[in-house]
């Protein structure tokens, strides 16, 4: 008897060393090695100042910015400790509201932009904290964020193609636009760019 509980807690002492000590250190010390910035939570700064994570979508609201998709998450927008999607069905008389609020928004925001409005700016997705959105959707915003800033429209635009990611492997996925980043990349244009007002 005596035997079976010194085995049964040697090996309890084995395993918890190397599952609760070495394994979590050396996975770590690998994830810092080899891709430090994808371990840490892909964490964006500027100015040396942490402003987001290229993982966790951000509320724009200012016309002179891109906006991202809806987001579900309580008890505020993008909240990453409660991921999760609205879970309301196409019939769901909640999700028309929602969705008829953005399409007011997007058209207030821009009166005279009749494109169709992409589906990805007026719904949620399924976590809730989605950073990107579709080509098209940054498309729709180009003459807004671009008349808001003075811009050129081709500058914007130039802007959102360079921001553009592709299909990982050139086959997975869809092409995205990375909000935060894209909203970055226009904060930082030189000024002598933003002179021209656009009519």
């Amino acid at each position: 008897m005596f035997a079976i509980i010194r085995n049964a807690f040697m090996s309890l002492l084995l395993f918890t060393a190397l599952t609760g000590i070495i394994y979590p250190l050396a996975v770590t010390g690998l994830a810092q090695t080899v891709f430090p910035y994808k371990a840490n939570g892909s964490i964006i700064t500027r100015d040396g100042k942490p402003i987001g994570s290229a993982l966790i979508g951000q509320q724009f609201e200012d016309p002179k910015y891109f906006w991202g998709r809806l987001s579900a998450t309580t008890p505020y927008p993008y909240n990453g400790g409660a991921s999760s999607g609205s879970n309301l069905g196409p019939n769901n008389p909640e999700l028309m509201k929602a969705v008829q609020a953005r399409i007011h928004a997007l058209r207030t925001a821009d009166p005279t932009n009749q494109q169709k409005i992409p589906v990805d700016l007026v719904t949620a997705s399924g976590s809730g904290l989605d950073p990107h959105i579709s080509p098209a959707a940054a498309e729709y915003q180009v003459r807004r964020v671009a008349k808001a800033r003075g811009l050129e429209e081709t500058t914007v635009r130039a802007l959102v193609a360079k921001e553009t990611q592709g299909r990982w492997l050139g086959i997975l996925g869809e092409p995205v636009v990375n909000v935060l980043k894209l909203n970055i990349a226009l904060e930082e244009l030189p000024k002598k760019k933003t002179m021209r007002v656009v009519p």
